[in-house]
């Protein structure tokens, strides 16, 4: 744990950013093909669709992915039910991929293989970005007693400082950070219980510790917390 988080401070630091805020500082996708891997509900899928990108969001959880097929659909945007290790594309055929907070939701086994994955579908000046939640700040320290994803996250960035590298020519590490608000107790829990893809139940949550931990974040404007991201950014396959 203290080897990520130090890794943290060598990074370029890009301030308070939500997940597309910070992907539109860092590429332009205007005009560009793009795949989000782990695309959830598909919120950050037509952010990028709004900034002019033509997305293919795949969703490997078969609950969410059900959802995804019943939503009105966007302009823009195709979602899918597969996964990153399996993304439904042709060699060479997209020229970005973006993984916001989910690598860490693949497989341990499968991590390297999604990564291999993303420089597969890329063309050869395609990029790769992946952005990973730190293990730190208030939030992850919320969230510890009932949902630590700490094994998970390490092993996400090691497969990234393992395998990512190697498969692209140039490498650029960044961090920002979010923060993340609640009106009340409730609205947590709903969050979380919510996740079809996290076995995460109420009871789970409502426990003195986290009921502890979300009063102290207490402010004039509702309960905030701090959460830290690490991005990398990869351009240029190698083949």
């Amino acid at each position: 744990m203290v080897k990520i988080i130090s890794d943290a401070i060598d990074r370029i630091k890009l301030g308070e950013l939500n997940d597309i805020e910070a992907a539109e500082k860092l590429v332009s996708v205007n005009g560009l093909e793009v795949i989000e891997a782990g695309c959830a509900g598909g919120a950050a899928a037509r952010g990028l669709a709004k900034r002019g990108a033509k997305v293919l969001g795949v969703e490997p959880d078969p609950v969410q992915a059900a959802l995804n097929r019943d939503h009105p659909t966007t302009a823009g945007v195709t979602l899918l039910e597969a996964s990153a290790q399996a993304l439904p594309a042709d060699n060479e055929s997209f020229d970005g991929v973006f993984m916001f907070r989910s690598l860490h939701h693949v497989p341990e086994t499968m991590m390297d293989k999604a990564l291999t994955e993303a420089s597969r579908v890329l063309r050869p000046d395609g990029f790769l970005y992946v952005a990973e939640p730190a293990m730190n700040g208030s939030f992850f320290d919320l969230m510890l007693p009932f949902h630590d994803e700490s094994e998970v996250r390490i092993l996400a960035q090691q497969a990234l400082d393992r395998t990512a590298g190697n498969l692209f020519t140039e490498t650029a590490k960044y961090s920002c950070f979010q923060q993340p608000k609640f009106d009340k107790f409730a609205a947590l829990i709903d969050v979380f219980v919510g996740m079809s893809f996290n076995r995460i139940t109420r009871d789970m949550i409502d426990r003195p510790q986290v009921r502890e931990n979300f009063d102290a974040a207490q402010t004039e404007s509702g309960y905030v917390f701090i959460q830290p991201m690490l991005i990398n950014l990869y351009r240029g396959v190698r083949r």
